[in-house]
């Protein structure tokens, strides 16, 4: 049986996955969330996010709560206002959780391919 990987010219890549969980196993924060946060951020809504994640509102916004109650602080800041004048903009801790958490993955997949690239394909840096 041959381990090796299959020879191709396409560079090959690691991806990986990544989440922070609890004591307790339950997922605290990852990409979902994160992206949460960034179509919020982008799009000034919840509402206009969840529709841009194919999510219903009430999921989307559970989400939110769920990670604002685990995270003990505010991520988001709703204005009431008429038409035109609502939204939903992030706090400065929900752009810091999501600027780390872009930051760790970026760096976790670059260490994968690097050591993919030393293991599988006798590449050294």
């Amino acid at each position: 049986m041959n381990d090796q990987p299959p020879h191709s010219s396409a560079p090959l890549f690691i991806r990986t996955k990544t989440w922070i969980e609890n004591e307790d196993g339950e997922l605290l924060f990852g990409k979902g969330k994160t992206e949460i946060l960034e179509h919020i951020e982008t799009e000034g809504s919840i509402a206009k996010a969840a529709e841009r994640l194919e999510m219903n509102y009430k999921k989307t916004w559970t989400h939110i709560k769920i990670l604002q109650k685990n995270i003990a602080d505010e991520l988001v800041i709703p204005q009431k206002g008429g038409s035109g004048t609502g939204g939903t903009t992030l706090t400065p801790k929900a752009r810091e959780l999501v600027r780390n958490y872009r930051q760790l993955q970026k760096e976790i997949e670059e260490f994968a391919n690097q050591r993919f690239a030393e293991l599988f394909l006798g590449k050294t840096s």
